[in-house]
């Protein structure tokens, strides 16, 4: 049930910001990505790397080992995702030299896909912790169960409508952007049906330290070498100061969510 309403938020979160043709709508979906990288930012600092470090140290490892243990992790996500935009650039590249107008255009659409589908994995991997949590806090009790999904709830709003902003930049059609967010929540569930199958999730708690590092440097490289490029590209004054204050409301809202729940 928790699962389905959490579902049905992402879903809603993409929907109410179904624009992104027209001068204004594109000046909005700027604004929707300013958020995004706020929000990536702030779930990676205020959230994803101290329950990492958390975990780290829950399992016995000390501080400096935690620390050390974690930003390998960042690190490794850090690199996966530049060498696979780097192995598509190479593929546009060798596409245009081959082929230069409309095989052009379609590579440079191929390439954005890329970061939109990078994103879809950086998030999948996001939900199957979520998934974990919201399972072993059933098995605590009832209660925890729901304050748990209440707080992951809240959490997820804002963090999906900067996704949802993020696939249409990439190429997705709001449809498309859509059924992909459904398809990110499904793999909360499968992290969900895994803690109950185990019937613990200290099993998994080693191996989460590392989930949650790589993911943390996923979201790092999608915020600011994918997205934050692009809006510092942005020549009017005003719809810069305006995109700076998107994003440090994407920042603030992550930081009140991490200090209320």
């Amino acid at each position: 049930m928790c699962r389905v309403v959490w579902r049905s938020a992402k879903v809603g979160g993409g929907i109410c910001c179904g624009w992104e043709s027209q001068e204004g709508g594109r000046n909005v979906l700027q604004l929707l990505l300013s958020f995004a990288v706020g929000g990536l930012l702030g779930d990676v600092f205020l959230h994803l790397l101290p329950e990492a470090w958390s975990m780290a140290m829950e399992a016995g490892a000390n501080t400096h080992e935690a620390f050390t243990q974690v930003g390998l992790c960042v690190l490794a996500g850090i690199f996966v995702f530049i060498v696979v935009e780097m192995m598509a650039g190479q593929d546009t590249s060798s596409t245009q030299n081959n082929n230069n107008n409309n095989m052009k255009e379609g590579a440079e659409i191929t390439k954005k896909e890329v970061t939109g589908y990078l994103n879809l994995i950086a998030n999948g991997i996001d939900n199957f912790t979520h998934g974990l949590a919201v399972a072993g806090s059933f098995m605590v009790s009832y209660k925890t169960g729901l304050l748990t999904t209440g707080a992951i709830l809240i959490h997820e709003v804002p963090h999906e409508i900067g996704d949802f902003a993020i696939l249409l930049k990439s190429g997705f059609s709001r449809w498309e952007a859509t059924k992909a967010q459904l398809y990110t929540a499904g793999v909360g569930l499968v992290g969900a049906l895994v803690t109950l199958y185990l019937g613990t999730t200290e099993v998994l708690g080693g191996v989460q330290v590392y989930i949650l590092g790589f993911t943390a440097g996923g979201f790092l490289n999608i915020a600011l070498v994918t997205v934050l490029p692009d809006l510092l590209q942005e020549e009017r004054p005003a719809q810069s100061c305006a995109q700076l204050l998107c994003l440090l409301l994407g920042t603030l809202t992550m930081a009140t969510v991490a200090v209320t729940c």
